[in-house]
């Protein structure tokens, strides 16, 4: 069975399912901000800003359960500028490596774009490193690149690596509650 739903806080218990995720993911090579080497601290203390974020409204977290076991994780950061409201950053598309190519990506993904729409953002953006296969990933479920920037992030060998762009538009169905808040504010 699967469950897809948005997290609002991460309890401790949580917080340890996704630093082992995030881990896990790491292990295998993915590009996720650390070096294989990083330590359960680090990856505590990210999943602690993480919490954070989503506790202060910037930051959203959707989480998909397979049998109740936290397989897959992405997040939403929310653009605060007054001219953005109306976009958010794709972040940390995780899965279990023993859990990949089930489809719980694309899964999990529909769930946060149907979610993302429903709170009037129409724009998602995203970045991956270039040439990793989570690119084929985003362009299968309609991601557009939009180009790369040279020796943007390195491994834990020092070489540089290309990361890509990528955006996504979405439709609304709440565009007047969208004008409506804007105007609010």
């Amino acid at each position: 069975m699967i469950t897809t739903k948005q997290l609002h806080c991460i309890d401790d218990n949580t917080q340890n399912q996704l630093s082992i995720l995030l881990q896990a993911c790491i292990e295998t090579g993915a590009s996720l901000g650390f070096y294989q080497s990083a330590d359960k601290l680090a990856l505590s203390d990210y999943w602690q800003s993480v919490s954070t974020e989503v506790n202060a409204g910037d930051r959203q977290l959707y989480a998909l359960y397979h049998y109740q076991e936290l397989v897959a994780t992405v997040q939403l950061a929310l653009c605060s500028k007054q001219n953005g409201r109306h976009r958010a950053e794709v972040a940390k598309l995780l899965v279990l490596p023993r859990m990949q190519r089930k489809g719980f990506a694309t899964i999990l993904m529909k769930y946060m774009e149907q979610q993302a729409s429903l709170n009037s953002l129409s724009l998602l953006v995203l970045d991956t490193q270039s040439g990793d296969k989570a690119e084929q990933f985003y362009q299968a479920i309609g991601y557009t690149k939009v180009g790369q920037i040279p020796n943007y992030v390195s491994d834990i060998n020092g070489q540089l690596h290309s990361t890509s762009y990528y955006y996504k538009y979405l439709a609304t169905t709440n565009s007047s509650r969208f004008v409506n808040k804007m105007k609010m504010k």
